[in-house]
């Protein structure tokens, strides 16, 4: 095998495909990025059998092959390189020689027919959405996974096709996030758990482009994304997810609205006063059309006050201040709407549009 490339459009399609390389692994061959050539085009390709990464490089091909190589050490090689053009060339003996200029690398590789190869799945069913949606949609609900695989299914993401609506939910157990995307074209009902790492890494490789589209493919425990000259192949979560609808009301004792940058604001000055390790709540007094925002820690007291639009009674209810934060962080209106039934029922922050649903289960202040 013998391939050119330049030295920044490699180094992009390593890029993409490193996300899909296991930090650890018993089987060594996963620890590779598969470079295969013998098709016409050049494949890179990474596989931890959870989550598959496939891009097509841009480069020339003097002479067809295919090898494995070790991730990390071939990563650092090209991204150390000068910007010229890279040549990689392998021998009988499964070593391959990576030259860039004055620098020359021997690295050795390993059989090409030992890698994981990705599993083909059916075609059929998909939706569509741009990259910049998709990149959105997972932004705005991300945070609300669980950290921890105590529920496996708390550490994915709902995508639930119905009536030519994608709705998008995760949960942790403290909050829920929710949002709401109209679909181009008619699309069958789809239910499915994603992983997080899963859409973790695809935003971060996705363009953003509005007229730029991801395709999705669904298969019984597959999810494949299609999107410019990259492949993303995730394994599905098993399970019923948690019935969200259950959760959810339109019910509210009190209504806010106020401004969401000043609130977002109050609430970041007050954690200035909080520790990493501790969990003080900040406090929220709603009386007449003043919002007052308190937090006493071992670090000292803060209050503020934010003019709102307030329809109902007065409460006083507590809250996480870092859950208030991300859910306001997600939301992109220069206004937000905060529902309340009582201290100790869940706050709702949604839009009356419905494209938007955060919950929030509020702290005992007593």
């Amino acid at each position: 095998m013998k391939l050119h490339f330049q030295q920044a459009d490699l180094a992009e399609s390593v890029n993409i495909v490193l996300k899909a390389v296991p930090s650890k692994t018993t089987m060594p061959i996963l620890e590779c990025i598969l470079i295969d050539s013998t098709s016409g085009e050049i494949r890179l390709t990474a596989n931890d059998m959870e989550l598959g990464i496939e891009t097509v490089a841009e480069g020339s091909i003097e002479e067809r092959g295919k090898i494995a190589l070790d991730a990390k050490i071939f990563s650092d090689i090209v991204r150390k390189l000068p910007n010229g053009i890279v040549t990689i060339e392998t021998d009988q003996n499964q070593t391959a020689v990576i030259t860039c200029e004055k620098a020359k690398f021997d690295i050795p590789g390993k059989d090409a027919e030992e890698f994981a190869a990705l599993p083909e799945i059916e075609k059929n069913e998909y939706i569509e959405i741009s990259q910049f949606s998709l990149r959105e949609v997972i932004r705005q609900t991300l945070f609300c996974i669980a950290p921890n695989e105590n529920n496996k299914l708390m550490t994915g993401e709902l995508f639930e096709v119905r009536n030519n609506m994608l709705k998008v939910v995760s949960l942790d157990g403290h909050r829920i996030a929710i949002r709401n995307l109209e679909l181009r074209g008619d699309c069958s009902d789809k239910k499915v758990v994603i992983p997080g790492k899963t859409l973790n890494e695809i935003s971060k490789i996705l363009s953003g482009g509005m007229d730029d589209m991801v395709r999705i493919y669904f298969d019984t425990n597959y999810l494949l994304f299609v999107f410019g000259r990259t492949i993303v192949l995730s394994r599905l979560i098993d399970g019923e997810y948690f019935r969200i609808d259950q959760m959810l009301s339109s019910d509210y004792e009190t209504k806010v609205v106020l401004n969401r940058q000043s609130f977002l604001g109050s609430i970041d000055r007050a954690t200035l006063l909080v520790r990493e390790s501790d969990k003080m709540p900040v406090i929220l007094q709603i009386c007449d059309d003043v919002l007052n925002l308190q937090i006493n820690t071992m670090l000292g007291s803060m209050d503020e006050e934010t003019i709102v639009d307030k329809t109902g009674k007065d409460i006083t209810i507590g809250f996480n201040p870092k859950f208030l934060m991300d859910a306001l962080r997600a939301i992109d209106d220069e206004e937000v709407s905060l529902y309340f039934i009582n201290a100790k029922a869940p706050c709702f922050i949604r839009d009356d549009k419905g494209s938007y649903i955060y919950l929030i289960l509020p702290v005992n202040i007593r």
